[in-house]
């Protein structure tokens, strides 16, 4: 954002400075080679705008991120399906509660749901008289969740779970310890056999009496009979926009501010092989009649509570605009032929309808139908996920980018290949760019696109981060690098229009990949560096970027930006600097801002940001969650002309506020005032 132009003789702009601390006031010490200057050019005429979509967050279900994370059902393994459509299947995490002489525990293709027809059968063999008595609080079946659930007191959560029985039933539904020792929250499904000869659908509402951080959800009974049990469900009712969504886990999403929201994936999107690739149409309509798939790239079973339709949400939900990446007809081990590739053509076009269709179309009805009668604002797709080099890739590309064109010509179509360094042979709106490597090689790859052609299509830095060893699970050294590749984007916005970290999520019981922005648990959570550093820039999107030019003599560790932005909180302007030190010695920089009206007077309101640690492979924990987490203080006696002392490997940011002030001038008609 430039500055008002003001139809007055006198204007006074009042602009801030960094307060000097006590090593800050003087560089004593420092030698001559460890100081820098940095212009900055402030006039009205030397900016240019940032695209209003340039930082942004890629998810992935990767690392349970979503299953058993972003999605807040607490069931694992809820349909009984893990095991595929056949049986015996595989129902880990459920576990037994008895032993075989009083139960006895199966699987069959008994379910009223014809797209996931397992059931469990549970045959008790005791009863609450009688020769075989059960157990004290009988036998049954417990669920831990992704690793123990989370239950907290005064917190109601919905149980909903299919039932059907040959005889009457009595069936305690509690929430319990990990051990069972400590019972939360319990109710009974009673009913008679008539009511549950067929499969009936039950819901229980169980609040609970005390907080467990490691808790299960139990189902047992002391009646002798058979029983069958389906699609068992238990969710907090306190999830995101009720929408559910784990609260905690979207509240670290929305502090980024995020423009866009790519999803879901990634190789998931892809599968090592097509059969389990991710299918938009069997992820939506009620949860209960999805068939879930087995995720083979990072080798975990979802039942997809989380699937098209909730992600659309989110993305609304977020204020992000959503970037939907569909499967090509390519998986990691096969690939369909162009020739045969349009059922795939068909459903992505199917997938953009129900997106954005009217109520009254095919697909948008079905969307209306699932509670969102309006259209979701989908305006960019991207045709598979690091294809480019698989034979098929350019074929298939064409086929699918010459139907959404003609269909949806304001659609913005992403191509897997590299336009970086040379141009595409076949035509795009943006190409998607990734990049993983080591903390010095991503700290120089920040004038990657210095260079790059500024005709064709933008780019999208949809996944980068430091991913090597030094990285640690998440250290301030990989943080540095990123911030610094992060500003030479920010530099080259006019090309690179939308960038996002990756992975986003890890649950910390099966990382798959490492490091990860936010790690957490079922009960907490913390930011990574890599974290961190993103909530820099949370206001560089549609921001106005200011010409700033570094001089050194012999510095090659620093990079700087300068921007203004508009705060939305106190609808107040600012003047946002940004500087990375990735050297080891501290330095002395000089900062001059120009182009502002020279008789600025005072300040207030400024402040600094910095993020830095004793260590460079400092990390944060559950121990220590902000160990290495930006310290912002006041800024005072600030000008135009700054000495700021930038610790060695440290992440700057200098909030100048640029205050409206009205002065009364001597001699000059007292009505008349000047103010920027």
């Amino acid at each position: 954002m430039g500055f008002f132009e003001v139809p007055y003789t006198v204007l006074l702009l009042n602009l801030l400075m960094v307060v000097c601390s006590v090593f800050q006031c003087c560089a004593i010490g420092l030698d001559a080679n460890n100081t820098a200057r940095l212009l900055v050019d402030a006039s009205q005429t030397s900016g240019r705008p940032i695209p209003g979509t340039l930082f942004g967050i890629f998810f992935e279900e990767i690392n349970h991120a979503g299953a058993g994370g972003l999605w807040a059902e607490l069931v694992n393994n809820r349909g009984f399906e893990a095991g595929g459509p056949n049986t015996p299947s595989n129902i880990d995490p459920w576990s037994i509660i008895g032993d075989e002489s009083s139960l006895i525990v199966s699987t069959d293709r008994s379910s009223c749901f014809e797209r996931n027809k397992v059931a469990l059968k549970i045959e008790v063999l005791c009863d609450g008289k009688g020769a075989n008595i059960c157990q004290p609080g009988g036998v049954g079946i417990y669920n831990p969740g992704f690793w123990g659930m989370n239950i907290e007191q005064g917190k109601t959560y919905k149980v909903v779970l299919y039932v059907r029985s040959s005889g009457s039933i009595n069936i305690t539904v509690s929430l319990v310890s990990s051990n069972g020792g400590q019972m939360l929250a319990t109710n009974n499904i009673i009913a008679s056999a008539s009511d549950i000869s067929n499969w009936k659908k039950v819901e229980i509402l169980l609040e609970a009496k005390a907080t467990n951080r490691n808790s299960r959800l139990q189902l047992t009974t002391s009646r002798k009979g058979v029983i069958w049990l389906d699609q068992v469900s238990t969710m907090p009712l306190d999830t995101y926009k009720g929408h559910g969504f784990r609260t905690d886990l979207v509240e670290m999403l929305a502090h980024l501010k995020p423009r866009f929201f790519r999803f879901p994936g990634g190789c998931f999107v892809e599968g090592d092989w097509l059969r389990n690739a991710f299918r938009w149409k069997e992820t939506i309509g009620p949860w209960e009649e999805r068939p879930g798939h087995f995720g083979d790239v990072w080798n975990y079973w979802t039942d997809d509570g989380l699937g098209y339709f909730e992600f659309l949400q989110l993305s609304e939900d977020l204020g992000a605009l959503p970037i939907w990446v569909f499967n090509n007809g390519i998986s990691h081990n096969d690939q369909v032929d162009t020739s045969s590739v349009l059922p795939f053509v068909q459903e992505a076009l199917d997938s953009i309808e129900f997106a954005r269709g009217s109520p009254n179309s095919t697909w948008g009805s079905i969307r209306a139908a699932v509670g969102h009668p309006e259209p979701f604002d989908l305006r960019y797709v991207a045709v598979g996920n690091e294809d480019c080099g698989k034979k098929n890739y350019r074929g298939n590309y064409l086929k699918f980018y010459s139907a959404i064109r003609y269909a949806y010509p304001d659609i913005q179509i992403i191509s897997n290949c590299d336009g970086s360094s040379q141009k595409l042979d076949h035509p795009a709106d943006f190409y998607d760019f990734h990049i993983y490597t080591s903390s010095n090689n991503l700290f120089s790859m920040a004038h990657t696109f210095d260079h790059t052609s500024r005709r064709g299509p933008k780019a999208f830095v949809s996944e980068y981060a430091v991913n090597t060893e030094e990285a640690g699970t998440g250290n301030l050294l990989a943080a540095l690098a990123e911030a610094g590749f992060l500003i030479g984007l920010e530099r080259n916005s006019d090309i690179v229009n939308m960038a996002s970290y990756a992975p986003l999520f890890v649950n910390i019981n099966d990382r798959s990949w490492n490091p990860d922005a936010i790690v957490f648990d079922s009960s907490q959570l913390y930011g990574t560096p890599s974290y961190w550093v993103q909530c820099f820039f949370t206001e560089s999107s549609g921001a106005t970027l200011l010409n700033a030019t570094l001089q050194t003599d012999s510095i090659t560790s620093l990079i700087a930006s300068a921007i203004t932005w508009k705060n939305s909180v106190d609808n107040k302007n600012y003047l946002r600097i940004k500087i990375v030190n990735f050297a080891t010695d501290v330095v002395n920089l000089k900062i001059s801002v120009d182009g502002l009206d020279p008789h600025t007077t005072r300040l207030s309101g400024s402040t600094r940001t910095v993020l830095t640690s004793d260590d460079l492979m400092d990390e944060n924990s559950f121990v220590e969650p902000k160990k290495v987490v930006p310290t912002q203080t006041k800024l005072e006696n600030a000008g135009m002309d700054m000495n700021i002392v930038l610790s060695q490997k440290s992440f700057t940011s200098l909030d100048l506020l640029k205050e409206s002030i009205h002065l009364e001038m001597t001699g000059s008609d007292p009505s008349i005032r000047s103010s920027i």
